[in-house]
């Protein structure tokens, strides 16, 4: 055996035994690999942060982004990549623009989904509406209801992809909006409690869909902890069950890998979030076998 073969059949079976894999009870067709990729709370950063940046030097920005999202596509052709909201407000060129850049670039990166942050309402409802022609993916956002606002009907409760065979539902929740948006930006938009939606929507993912994986695209919030009874992704990933993946985002928590909390079946949630402004990109790598049983991992890349 050549040099180079057997040290990258050797990598591959230290990977697999690291994943808590047998060797033998697999062959290497038969498992299939997916990985998630996301951000969250970009916030319109586009350029990196100024070497001379007191917290974040030299950190961040689109083009060094999309480079690594092209690399990890190159290592795998499936791949998700998805947001959990604010991506507008807080450079001027969401001032400037009013989030036409915002949406081009992602839609050159390939975004596959996004749901809506607060501040994504910034430039009011209508605003956002009149910038999702510059947007190659959806949104979606399962317990805001715009029956009576121009997104009825084009911001859906879920989405579904398939990826070699593998099928993937992805739903989204957002903030209470009242008393962190004007009224007057989201209008007639309502907001339902996201913990009874979300087991109506999970149950639907589950048993109607039959994903093999369901992933919440949330902006909730990590944690509050000097606000007990409000609704987290922690808290939501305990008191639900069916959930695989919570990707987060609002409260800008930088998590360097996902934390896992037991759901009422007792099973894993990940919840994941990767901090703000475009600083880091999340990478969940999920590994199915024949039988659908899975197995995952996951890290923060710093940008």
């Amino acid at each position: 055996m050549k040099r180079r073969e057997f040290i990258e059949k050797t990598a591959a079976s230290a990977t697999l035994l690291g994943l808590g894999l047998s060797i033998s009870s697999f062959k290497s067709n038969e498992i299939k690999h997916l990985t998630i990729l996301h951000t969250n709370d970009v916030h319109s950063y586009i350029d990196p942060f100024p070497a001379d940046h007191p917290r974040n030097p030299n950190m961040g920005g689109v083009s060094r982004r999309a480079a690594i999202i092209e690399s990890i596509r190159k290592e795998n052709d499936n791949v998700l990549l998805l947001d959990a909201g604010d991506i507008f407000q807080g450079t001027p060129y969401f001032n400037y623009y009013g989030g036409e850049l915002e949406f081009k670039l992602m839609s050159m990166m390939k975004y596959d989904l996004a749901t809506m942050g607060n501040h994504d309402f910034d430039n009011g409802i209508d605003g956002f509406y009149s910038q999702l022609h510059n947007a190659n993916f959806d949104f979606v956002s399962a317990n805001y209801d715009f029956k009576n606002t121009v997104l009825d009907g084009i911001v859906k409760p879920y989405k579904i992809f398939i990826k070699n065979g593998i099928k993937v539902g992805v739903f989204g929740l957002g903030v209470e909006l009242d008393g962190l948006v004007d009224k007057k930006n989201y209008k007639e938009t309502v907001y339902n409690n996201p913990l009874e939606i979300t087991q109506d929507i999970v149950s639907t993912l589950r048993k109607k869909e039959k994903c093999d994986l369901v992933i919440c695209l949330s902006h909730l919030g990590y944690q509050y902890k000097n606000e007990p009874d409000k609704i987290s992704d922690l808290k939501l990933a305990a008191l639900t069950k069916d959930i695989d993946l919570i990707i987060g985002g609002h409260t800008h928590t930088f998590l360097d890998k996902p934390t896992i909390v037991k759901n009422l079946d007792n099973q894993d949630v990940l919840v994941n979030q990767v901090g703000c402004y475009g600083i880091n990109l999340g990478r969940i790598d999920f590994y199915f076998d024949t039988d659908k049983s899975k197995s995952s991992s996951g890290k923060s890349i710093i940008v």
